[in-house]
């Protein structure tokens, strides 16, 4: 589960069993998580972020969405 990235004590990091699906990340936090598409943008699950923490992370992924995707291609392999 390779991390990608980390702010203010959020890791993004991808699973290696997810290499099926679509392009995602997942923010991770304590016992909190949210699971968001890269292509769109959207939260695919959320476990106990609050609506500000979901906007704040939505932020960051938009920001460094090129980034999150070639990480993606880089460890998936799959383009």
């Amino acid at each position: 589960m390779p991390t990608v990235f980390e702010w203010k004590g959020w890791k993004f990091l991808f699973y290696s069993q997810d290499r099926g699906e679509p392009p995602h990340i997942h923010v991770r936090k304590d016992r909190s998580e949210v699971k968001i598409w890269l292509e769109g943008l959207k939260v695919a699950r959320n476990r106990r972020c609050t609506d500000q923490e979901i906007n704040a992370i939505l932020a960051v992924v938009k920001a460094n969405r090129n980034e999150f995707l070639e990480k993606w291609y880089e460890h998936f392999g799959n383009r």
